[in-house]
């Protein structure tokens, strides 16, 4: 049975991540910018401690660039934070670029690794933890729920609008909260037509 080689220790690896909903791809470089290998992981805590294995397997681990650390990338960045690892906002490939050499999830985990490599990737990611987070949390489902009453309240009026005139001049003069409150006491009767 062959022994596994120790990792070099002069070695520095980067590591580029191309993040998507279900699976990660990650490729690695040393700093000479020598593809050392590409993997692809469950984007899980499982996952997440195979890659950091996997990279430290090639040597010192300097830097690992992910794509999207506000979004599917986000579980990563916060895992390899607490393993210690040094975390970088990469941005996506391009559109022009991806256009001309095709979509692929290696070649976009490579771009994420040399753009670390190279200096261009600078930005460290958010930490989408303690109480900032929980205030960005409470502010999204508050914007979330203004947009809901907003939109509820557009279908409402325009309801009003094609109602029968006798209902319509009835509700129209009504402030909003007031015409909430009085068509949330209306019950259905007979419906025969649109207009019952």
């Amino acid at each position: 049975m062959a022994r596994a080689s120790q990792p070099d220790p002069a070695r520095q690896v980067v590591v580029g991540v191309d993040t998507h909903k279900y699976i990660h791809v990650a490729v690695a470089v040393d700093q000479r910018g020598a593809r050392l290998g590409e993997l692809s992981i469950s984007a899980d805590s499982l996952g997440y401690q195979q890659l950091h294995d996997w990279a430290q397997s090639h040597g010192r681990v300097r830097a690992y660039g992910v794509e999207g650390t506000g979004s599917y990338g986000v579980g990563l960045a916060k895992f390899l934070r607490r393993a210690g690892v040094r975390v970088l906002e990469v941005n996506r490939a391009d559109r022009r670029s991806r256009h001309q050499h095709g979509k692929s999830d290696p070649l976009d985990a490579e771009s994420a690794a040399r753009s670390v490599l190279n200096g261009t990737a600078t930005n460290v990611p958010k930490s989408a933890e303690g109480i900032c987070e929980m205030i960005r949390e409470v502010k999204v489902a508050r914007d979330g729920a203004r947009k809901a009453r907003s939109a509820a309240l557009v279908s409402l009026k325009s309801i009003v609008v094609n109602a029968p005139s006798e209902l319509r001049e009835s509700l129209t003069s009504l402030t909003n909260p007031a015409l909430v409150l009085r068509c949330s006491n209306y019950r259905p009767g007979d419906v025969d037509t649109v207009n019952s």
